[in-house]
């Protein structure tokens, strides 16, 4: 939909924008605007939801480029992960307290009935204190020389119209060497697939391992489908890897490791559908349940373990209650955080 960059704004300040491409209906352009401008209003601000700075528009040859300013952030959780933690697995403590974040932020939305459409660890991103005062010279040179590849046209000829004349590689902090601490707050990011409940789109573009099942079948949507994907995102969160398979996956061998998973029955409604869809999953479920898949996972003898068995059996029943193929018997993100497991 757009392209992501780092700018400098007046006196140094750091932000972050989103030029989406021209079109006369960009709707999801559109419908991102109004969630961040719905977010605004909302008092208090939420501590773990990304905030809009500006919104303007920009004339180019191609047309009209609606121009999103966002708050900088640092590193996504898969990023930091990589960075910070050789066994490829957050540490039980640090992902509870990303879980407990991540359902805040997500609460915030669904109080005003607002879907993301899009949660999974890259769009949950560590907010960065140090890099507020940080002068512009040390920031630009944190982010390194911009990256400039100059547009040719292979039999020479000048360019047509329209046709940029160089193009930049995007910037990314260098947050492997600036000070990082888990203690720093995290915020979910990049409502480029939101909605609100007056505009909901046809169809989500989430990524398939975490897509909600009422996508899979052209279903109503609404802010539900959000509470799946959160229920995928504390799984990895805790373990590592999502639920379900991410490699060479299909909707259809997808469906099936959901019923492997999910807490209740296919909705009578979807039953057509999916019996269609292959013959292979309309018998008995063979894999591990939830529960078992999960302990499989984190015991895997392979990476580090701080959690026991007993640690694993509450995170397990709290995805539980969010991986239900029936979007409205959900626990909702506050039932979530009402569970006495997120004082303990």
């Amino acid at each position: 939909m757009g392209r992501l960059l780092n700018s400098l704004g007046s006196q140094g300040s750091k932000r972050k924008g989103k030029v989406s491409v021209s079109e006369r209906e960009n709707d999801r352009a559109n419908r991102e605007l109004e969630v961040m401008k719905e977010l605004a209003s909302i008092q208090p601000r939420s501590q773990h939801v990304m905030r809009m700075l500006d919104d303007f528009d920009l004339e180019g040859r191609n047309g009209t480029h609606k121009c999103l300013v966002f708050e900088l952030l640092g590193p996504s959780i898969p990023d930091t992960i990589y960075a910070r933690f050789p066994d490829a697995r957050l540490p039980g403590k640090l992902a509870k307290v990303l879980a407990k974040q991540a359902l805040l932020g997500l609460d915030t939305l669904h109080q005003q009935k607002i879907g993301h459409g899009d949660i999974h660890t890259r769009n949950l991103a560590f907010t960065m204190p140090c890099m507020v005062a940080v002068p512009e010279e040390e920031f630009i040179e944190m982010l390194g020389k911009p990256e400039i590849g100059h547009v040719r046209r292979s039999d020479g000829k000048a360019l047509e119209p329209g046709i940029p004349e160089y193009i930049v590689r995007p910037a990314s902090s260098s947050y492997r060497t600036h000070s990082w601490s888990s203690s720093y707050p995290i915020k979910i990011i990049d409502f480029g697939e939101s909605f609100l409940p007056t505009s909901v789109p046809r169809t989500l573009h989430t990524p398939l391992p975490v897509r909600a099942p009422e996508v899979i079948f052209r279903d109503h949507l609404d802010y539900h489908v959000d509470l799946w994907c959160m229920g995928c995102m504390l799984f990895e969160l805790f373990v590592g890897q999502p639920p379900f398979d991410s490699f060479l996956i299909t909707p259809t061998i997808l469906f099936g490791q959901m019923r492997e998973m999910a807490s209740d029955a296919v909705p009578e409604r979807w039953q057509d559908s999916y019996k269609t869809t292959d013959d292979r999953i309309t018998g008995e479920t063979s894999g591990p349940a939830l529960q078992e898949w999960l302990e499989e996972i984190y015991f895997d003898g392979e990476r580090g373990e701080d959690l026991t068995k007993q640690d694993i059996v509450k995170p397990g029943q709290i995805i539980g209650r969010l991986l239900r193929f029936e979007p409205s018997s959900r626990a909702s993100a506050r039932e979530i955080l009402n569970d006495p497991w997120f004082r303990e």
